[in-house]
């Protein structure tokens, strides 16, 4: 029998999250593609994010037919790696009246992102953004394919941090951690380093 859930952050109710999530706002609209097999999974950042702006909207599938009236009047842009992709620190700022700047960001595994933009070749034709190297991603349960790999909510964070600089967005990661720590206590501190070859925090 599955245990009581938040409705909000779908989390089982002794570990609800919303407490810690907050209610942001940003200037740079971000629009979250989710591939349909994150939506259940327990470590799902990307809802996380969509929680903690007002300015996000997540929609969850495989094909995204109202996709061209998502983007219909922004200045669109696609947070993902291409060989013509901009560093996203190195985009001109948008004037503080223009809100019209619009991120798109996939969320999913890299093959289940790539096959959204394959799926949807309005969204691979986008202008790309990557971001600039930064800190490890603090994921610590799920195993990268790159050092440099971050979580969804990682990644938003460090893509408004750059476009709305000085304004931070960091206090979206705070149920992030949270998310984390409590997993790897559920796991233990055994299992934790035997399968991610690093000690638990605090040991």
């Amino acid at each position: 029998m599955s245990r009581p859930a938040c409705a909000r952050c779908q989390r089982p109710l002794p570990f609800c999250l919303c407490a810690l999530i907050p209610s942001l706002a940003s200037r740079t609209r971000v629009l979250l593609l989710q591939h349909p097999s994150e939506r259940r999974h327990p470590l799902n950042t990307a809802r996380l994010a969509a929680l903690g702006l007002s300015n996000a909207r997540l929609e969850i599938g495989e094909t995204f037919a109202e996709l061209p009236l998502w983007l219909a009047g922004h200045d669109a842009w696609l947070l993902f790696p291409g060989p013509e992709a901009m560093r996203v620190d190195l985009l001109p700022p948008a004037a503080v009246s223009e809100s019209r700047r619009l991120l798109v960001i996939p969320d999913g595994t890299w093959r289940k992102a790539r096959l959204l933009l394959h799926a949807n070749p309005l969204l691979a034709a986008l202008p790309r953004l990557t971001l600039p190297p930064g800190a490890p991603s603090r994921y610590r349960v799920r195993k990268a394919p790159a050092a440099a790999a971050l979580s969804t909510v990682e990644a938003v964070v460090a893509a408004l941090n750059a476009l709305e600089a000085p304004r931070r967005f960091d206090a979206l990661l705070a149920p992030f951690e949270a998310l984390i720590d409590g997993q790897i206590a559920a796991m233990g501190p055994e299992t934790f380093a035997r399968n991610h070859g690093r000690a638990a925090p605090g040991d």
